[in-house]
């Protein structure tokens, strides 16, 4: 098992802004490779809470792919309007 020692918040926000621009994206290290984030954009009028995490998940996929992957888990994903 590889461990990430590094703070990959950054990484995550960027690419989270990467697919929903404009939006304000908050990026917290909860633990070792579990995160917190919370995603506030005009682009979720008219979607569902469903339909809003997977667009944040669309964005981060391949950190979280695969045994080893940098991104264990979402502990808190929190997404609003604007």
């Amino acid at each position: 098992m590889n461990i990430y020692p590094i703070d990959l918040s950054d990484e995550i926000k960027k690419r989270i802004e990467a697919t929903i621009p404009h939006a304000d994206v908050n990026v917290r290290l909860a633990s070792n490779r579990h995160y917190e984030i919370c995603v506030i954009s005009t682009s979720f009028n008219e979607l569902s809470q469903v339909k809003r995490h997977q667009k944040v998940y669309a964005a981060i996929t391949d950190l979280m792919s695969g045994d080893d992957a940098p991104v264990h888990a979402i502990d808190k994903l929190d997404t609003r309007l604007s």
